[in-house]
């Protein structure tokens, strides 16, 4: 089989397999990288998200994760919610959890796709290859700009004309030689409505992001307290946060989730707030289990939902603030203190 015979067998398999969109570049595709994220670094905008550092060689340029690769296959599967993603905030003795993480664990579905399409490359070609799913040092987002299937919009996450920007994405590094495409031109032009409802101000110029405000990094990656003057921007997110995706009009166009793996679970839709402040380590496994939501463990979670008590305005919720106020975990029981505070 010649280059575009396996190139069109491979995008009819990738369908097959459900995702959404494929495109393909070469690994020297993004010359611009390494500069970008050196920036990112020396600005400290990583937070506590050392990992980004330890590797930033392998994150920048392909070639140093694996010499041997001549082609990077980027896939894109769509977990487009059916509903307005932000109706949740509006219930504030309720918490709101990002829609990528209402469903099974993404890392998971997407990668078990990957292994069987990788696995059907590998028989056919010959060719060596390695799959990732956003737990390597790979700069998923740039890559798929590049092969593409979109363009980093002003949030710095990948939307596409077909796509919308929920999208999950996987890669694929391989030795096959395969015909590229042309990267995608951006196209947010003068709008700024995903800067602009950003309720921390995260976004310190359009196309950049310091983590260090995201509601994401806070609620997930940051370990120890939330800095007190952003704590009330938390509103009742305890896992993530959709403001800058929801608002995107090229959502408009957006491809619909097709894997039941995404559909919400009724349990993470609205869970109760005071339910979540009791949750010890085993009940916490046990309600998010399946979930991404399991790696940040109960304490941070309890933090988060300790928080969204506080800014719930609810009295009711008192009890569950004070039950941790002597709790082991110093970030949760200073959030305990918070939050009955802001409850007066």
């Amino acid at each position: 089989m010649d280059a575009a015979a396996l190139r069109a067998a491979l995008e009819t398999r990738a369908r097959d397999e459900g995702f959404a969109a494929l495109g393909i570049c070469r690994p020297d595709a993004i010359p611009n990288a390494p500069a970008r994220l050196q920036r990112f670094l020396r600005r400290g905008r990583h937070g506590q998200m050392a990992w980004m550092e330890a590797r930033s060689d392998q994150r920048a340029d392909p070639r140093t994760l694996w010499p041997e690769v001549r082609a990077i296959i980027m896939l894109a599967e769509a977990y487009t919610p059916p509903d307005d993603a932000l109706a949740g905030l509006a219930h504030r003795d309720r918490g709101n959890i990002s829609v990528y993480a209402r469903g099974r664990d993404y890392h998971d579905v997407v990668k078990k796709r990957l292994k069987r399409l990788g696995r059907w490359l590998a028989e056919d070609s010959g060719a060596q290859l390695k799959v990732f799913v956003d737990t390597a040092p790979v700069m998923e987002k740039p890559l798929a700009a590049a092969a593409g299937l979109g363009w980093q919009g002003k949030h710095t996450n990948l939307l596409g004309r077909a796509l919308g920007n929920w999208i999950f994405l996987g890669a694929i590094y391989t030795t096959a030689e395969l015909p590229v495409d042309p990267p995608a031109a951006e196209r947010c032009g003068s709008c700024r409505r995903c800067l602009d409802v950003c309720p921390t101000d995260a976004f310190p110029a359009p196309f950049q992001l310091d983590a260090r405000r995201c509601i994401s990094y806070l609620t997930i990656e940051h370990r120890g307290p939330v800095p007190e003057d952003l704590r009330a921007a938390l509103g009742n997110r305890i896992y993530g946060c959709d403001d800058c995706l929801a608002v995107c009009p090229w959502n408009k166009f957006a491809v619909q989730a097709q894997a039941q793996d995404y559909w919400a679970r009724a349990e993470l839709q609205a869970p109760r707030l005071a339910d979540l402040a009791a949750l010890d380590d085993a009940g916490f496994l046990q309600v998010f289990r399946g979930s991404p939501i399991k790696r940040i463990g109960r304490d941070r979670m309890v933090r988060n939902v300790l928080y969204a008590i506080g800014n719930s305005g609810d009295p009711a919720l008192a009890p569950a603030a004070r039950a941790n106020l002597d709790d082991p975990d110093p970030a949760v029981a200073d959030a305990a203190r918070w939050a009955l505070d802001r409850l007066g």
